[in-house]
């Protein structure tokens, strides 16, 4: 039997399934050059952003991550998304990522969300690590994650190609101290 998807709500942040209705939100942030410059995945029309929508039901029917649309408590505003991938539960670890559109940056939003995912992943998931890969001249990611505590481990140098050139990635990781293994 097939769970529901998990809501998470605080006093102002509302963390929910991605739909259809997404779809423009989605397509603005994947397109926005802010957004997109250290981002992995981007997006030149909104056909072509479906792929993005299905990847986050593929991720949860297939086990393999959970991604949230970040928005207000009351639905009316769509602040981006964040989320698991890579889901491992045999070695207990996941891969986090968030992106968050330019109007709401600098708010706190992804200080707030981020814990919210970790902790149900800790919580609900089972996991002990997660990890996030940070290109290394992402600074403004790079210190989203410290103010979250994760903690960093290292570089990997050259290890990717994106626009016709090696990029190198940093690795910061948040384990959960309380669960033996």
């Amino acid at each position: 039997m097939k769970l529901p998807f998990p809501d998470i709500k605080t006093e102002r942040l509302w963390l929910r399934q991605f739909t259809l209705d997404d779809l423009d939100h989605v397509f603005e942030g994947l397109s926005h050059p802010d957004v997109i410059k250290y981002y992995g995945v981007s997006y030149t029309t909104r056909e072509a952003t479906k792929a993005q929508l299905q990847w986050f039901a593929d991720l949860e029917s297939q086990g393999t991550g959970l991604w949230w649309a970040i928005s207000s408590l009351d639905g009316r505003l769509f602040y981006g998304g964040g989320g698991l991938n890579d889901l491992n539960r045999d070695h207990r670890k996941a891969e986090i990522g968030f992106w968050l559109l330019p109007a709401y940056w600098g708010q706190g939003i992804m200080k707030e969300a981020m814990p919210l995912i970790v902790n149900y992943a800790f919580e609900h998931l089972n996991l002990h690590r997660i990890e996030g890969f940070v290109e290394s001249n992402n600074e403004n990611c790079k210190r989203a994650l410290a103010k979250v505590n994760f903690t960093y481990e290292g570089t990997m140098r050259d290890c990717e190609i994106k626009d016709n050139r090696f990029v190198s990635l940093d690795i910061y990781a948040r384990l959960d101290e309380k669960r033996p293994t």
